[in-house]
């Protein structure tokens, strides 16, 4: 197998580890006395419906509605799938988003809530709060996604501007709730995976107007009035830890980064390679990981250490990137370019990064793939790396040298996948 074919492979492992469709049985709760509302939000909202469909007792009431990213949808019987937009919200996954308040509210005792939630559930169950409208969201939200702010930042943000989230969804509910997650973020913590919908939040107004000055995002005036506004207690805060509405609510993770890694860890063991697994919160400027990673390539390349060739380094996380130019690339391209005009061209050192969500920010690929010629043949392109890297312009290098990774869409999140394979 070509090294290339064994970074492609060990990514698809990593996939199949985060599969809904497998994951999602043997976590579904018992069926109420009541009816059961399945509602939900993220890039793996459609497959988490389709398996809980497939799993749900055919004589048990069930019905829902849940958001995905448009072209993430699958067809189901008893579950609406509304498809919205992705990383900036619209008025689709604003309607979508009312809508689930609405059934919501309509909840007995007797009954079940469950919500199915993952990756890029943050934009997509998008509600704004009293006050503030869904172009002014549009505009914080593009300005934080340019600012280099972490995801938990963002989220922090989020929760404050909107009506559903940072446990504003359960707190509507009189049931009992049990939210079934696919991490997408470092620690796994369901406060800030899809912005935590039912989860306590423990941050506050003041926390999201401290992010918006620290990342310079330049926000509407009616958002930072409103930010203010609760920052005074003027508006209420997010339901806080230790508040009763959490006693009837079950947040449960059931796939995390970590279960991708080591699928993918058993994968190179199968093949005779070493896997070292560095992690599963990586985070940072991409380019400055890459720098990390590079070096710790050089120096198991060089000199068998701290482990002897073939090796595979792989990690998982969510690296960041701050914009500065106006080219075309997420941060696992941007990783990838860093970590060639770092190796150098270092021989025997291949390398892959993709978003297991199958996006590498918002372009059509999951990543793309590095070879130790890949400076040479850019050269021969009349190529410029270390200015495309400059430009944020990650995917017009790799697209160019045929090296991009397209799936298509995965339905699943579990952040990044990364895997340098020294021979």
């Amino acid at each position: 197998m070509s090294p290339r074919d064994l970074l492609l492979e060990s990514f698809h492992a990593a996939l199949a580890a985060a599969d809904p469709m497998k994951i999602v049985p043997r976590h579904l709760p018992k069926p109420p006395k009541g009816r059961t509302l399945v509602v939900g939000a993220g890039k793996a909202a459609a497959s988490m419906a389709l398996a809980v469909e497939q799993n749900w007792p055919a004589k048990a009431p069930l019905d829902g509605l849940v958001i995905t990213r448009y072209q993430h949808g699958l067809l189901t019987n008893r579950i609406n799938v509304i498809e919205a937009a992705h990383p900036v919200p619209d008025e689709n996954g604003e309607i979508a988003a009312q809508e689930i308040l609405k059934r919501v509210r309509t909840l007995t005792p007797n009954d079940l809530l469950l919500v199915l939630l993952s990756g890029g559930g943050s934009a997509l169950l998008s509600l704004p709060a009293e006050g503030i409208g869904m172009e002014e969201l549009r505009i914080t939200t593009r300005e934080l996604l340019k600012s280099g702010a972490p995801i938990q930042d963002m989220n922090t943000v989020r929760k404050h501007l909107s009506s559903i989230q940072g446990g504003q969804l359960a707190a509507a509910a009189r049931s009992p709730v049990s939210a079934l997650i696919i991490s997408d973020v470092t620690g796994d913590d369901p406060t800030h995976i899809a912005s935590g919908p039912c989860a306590p939040d423990p941050t506050t107004y003041q926390d999201a107007l401290d992010i918006l000055r620290r990342y310079k995002v330049d926000a509407p005036r009616t958002v930072l009035d409103h930010l203010e506004r609760g920052a005074k207690k003027e508006i209420p805060e997010t339901p806080k830890p230790g508040s009763r509405i959490f006693r009837r609510v079950e947040n449960r993770v059931i796939a995390t980064a970590q279960q991708s890694l080591e699928a993918a860890a058993g994968f190179f063991s199968g093949q005779k390679i070493h896997a070292a697994i560095l992690g599963d919160a990586v985070t940072g400027e991409a380019r400055e990981v890459a720098k990390v990673y590079g070096a710790l390539a050089r120096e198991v390349k060089e000199r068998n250490h701290p482990w002897k060739p073939p090796v595979a380094l792989i990690s998982g996380g969510e690296t960041t990137v701050t914009v500065r130019g106006a080219g075309r690339g997420g941060r696992c391209t941007e990783f990838l370019l860093a970590l060639a005009l770092n190796l150098a061209g270092a021989d025997r050192i291949h390398a892959l990064a993709c978003d297991t969500d199958g996006i590498d920010g918002s372009e059509d690929n999951a990543g793309a793939v590095l070879a130790p010629d890949s400076l040479k043949r850019a050269a021969k392109k009349k190529l410029d790396p270390a200015r495309a890297l400059e430009n944020n312009d990650g995917y017009g290098i790799f697209s160019e040298l045929g090296d991009l990774v397209i799936t298509g869409p995965t339905r699943t999140n579990v952040n990044d996948y990364r895997a340098i394979l020294v021979l």
